[in-house]
């Protein structure tokens, strides 16, 4: 498989090293509140979840955002600083990220800066996600600018340690200058019929695993082990998989409040996979990073 042909350094991964999982943005608590209850259950190996609102904060504090990401941050402080804790993955991760709509580089620059004052203002948020970033090299400049100014932000709150986490949300494989602009970049987003065909790119291998995310839905449970076996072969540390399409069946999304407003599909990330205790149950509780 085209998985395959990955150059050496970047199946490093192939063997033990630990995967963890990424949520893009769950459905809001109160309609989904499952979901966020899972994000915070000890054990659970999460890097990190990312809090949306309205496409970004809202127009003020949302009491149910509060309540769930207070969830997130105290299960974090208890991994963090609690008696020996065995789960080094949950500890160094499980951070809650403000979405922010970067429109491929539409957005102007105080609109973003704007929102994510309020996220972190109202929620403490450990970092954003720069959902839609453009990939090209001609909008990298933009977009260091921006990424410089959110570590500043983060570094002057009280809730993001380390100064705090940025993920660029491509869902491609960028120009290679991204990789200095953030913390972690997601490669893949997309459907499980392109993933088990894609390709690493070559530059990759020059990074840790924890440098790249991949997000694929409508995999099947019983190519779950495949497409571990994928992340791992190129060399992404963080994952988010789940069963559902972009046209979930009705009788489970219809009326969940996880419509795209963009695209007017369901959202196939913004609802726990069926097979959520299996794959939690297959990369385990976790080891170091």
């Amino acid at each position: 498989m085209p998985y395959l042909t990955a150059p050496a350094a970047a199946r490093r991964t192939a063997g033990g090293e630990q995967l963890g999982f990424g949520v893009p943005g769950y459905a809001h608590p109160l309609l989904a509140p499952a979901e966020w209850a899972e994000l915070a259950r000890p054990g659970t190996p999460l890097h990190w979840a990312v809090l949306n609102i309205a496409d970004g904060p809202g127009s003020r504090p949302d009491p149910h955002c509060l309540e769930a990401a207070g969830r997130l941050r105290n299960a974090r402080e208890r991994a963090l600083h609690g008696g020996s804790p065995d789960d080094t993955v949950r500890a160094s991760g499980g951070r809650l990220l403000g979405h922010l709509d970067l429109a491929w580089g539409e957005r102007p620059f105080e609109e973003l800066i704007a929102d994510a004052r309020s996220f972190i203002d109202w929620y403490r948020i450990g970092g954003f996600y720069l959902a839609r970033c453009p990939a090209e090299r001609a909008e990298l400049p933009a977009v260091r600018r921006l990424t410089g100014t959110l570590h500043a932000l983060l570094a002057a709150g009280d809730s993001a340690d380390d100064g705090g986490r940025l993920v660029l949300g491509h869902g491609t494989h960028p120009y290679p200058g991204y990789a200095e602009a953030a913390d972690q970049l997601v490669t893949f987003q997309g459907p499980w019929t392109d993933y088990r065909w894609s390709q690493v790119a070559e530059w990759t291998a020059d990074y840790a695993p924890e440098r790249f995310a991949h997000l694929v839905h409508g995999v099947p449970r019983t190519h779950l082990e495949e497409a571990m076996r994928i992340a791992r072969w190129q060399g992404a540390g963080t994952i988010f998989f789940t069963d559902r399409n972009d046209r979930s069946d009705r009788n489970d999304q219809e009326g969940r409040g996880n419509r795209d407003g963009r695209s007017g599909q369901s959202d196939p990330f913004a609802a726990l996979p069926r097979y959520w205790d299996e794959i939690v149950s297959r990369i385990g509780p976790g080891i170091s990073e």
